[in-house]
């Protein structure tokens, strides 16, 4: 079993029934991340170029077929970063720079499947709260999602000129510690190991044939 399969328990986490008040047990201290103001931004961008690193295999035949490209981890570098407080908002200019991984996936000339890694950079110029100034420092955060399309093999530079579709999430994050009601510790359900059950059907047959049978003729 498990927190969403079957469990039976009111200390698991699930949706909640009749008044919520009920079952609280205590308050308690957590120390999680706050995220203060965030925000989303997509867009297509066209005629980019794919600088393209470490390749595998390493040896390569040019020019190369493109066949995919792809971010492969959420997580995006920011650098670059200023931020302006507005003396009339509540809020502030966020201007940065957003780098996130890219694995490209191609044929080369001779037929061969290789993948290589780019780095895509997105500037960012955005509006987010931030909290005022403390003693704990507030930290700029990203996540990103870049997915290519199509792209034509570039000679000059070996690489590609890609179309992308880009997701780019801004966050105003601070390591804090919080107060929050609880229904107490949560109670883990016991894990249901995986099974394809090829055996099911024939363990399910009795044991022996029900019935008295049927004579197979009549004398």
């Amino acid at each position: 079993m498990s927190f969403y399969s079957n469990c039976q328990s009111d200390k698991c986490p699930g949706s909640m029934t009749g008044n919520p008040l009920n079952g609280l047990t205590e308050k308690v201290c957590i120390q999680a991340e706050k995220i203060f103001d965030a925000c989303i931004k997509q867009t297509q961008i066209e005629n980019y170029s794919l600088t393209l690193t470490d390749p595998t295999p390493a040896t390569v035949t040019y020019p190369l077929t493109f066949i995919s490209a792809r971010s492969t981890t959420a997580e995006a570098t920011v650098t670059n970063l200023n931020v302006e407080r507005q003396t009339d908002k509540p809020c502030a200019r966020v201007q940065a720079t957003v780098s996130v991984p890219v694995e490209v996936l191609y044929t080369d000339a001779a037929g061969v499947e290789g993948s290589a890694t780019a780095i895509v950079s997105i500037n960012q110029d955005v509006l987010l709260y931030v909290p005022s100034p403390s003693i704990m420092p507030f930290t700029v955060k990203a996540v990103a999602s870049v997915v290519s399309p199509e792209a034509t093999y570039n000679a000059e530079t070996q690489g590609f000129t890609a179309t992308l579709c880009v997701t780019v999430i801004l966050k105003i994050a601070m390591p804090v510690e919080l107060l929050v009601p609880t229904y107490g510790y949560c109670v883990i359900p016991t894990a249901q190991d995986y099974s394809q059950e090829v055996c099911a059907g024939f363990f399910e047959l009795p044991l022996y044939p029900q019935g008295k049978g049927t004579p197979c003729c009549n004398k």
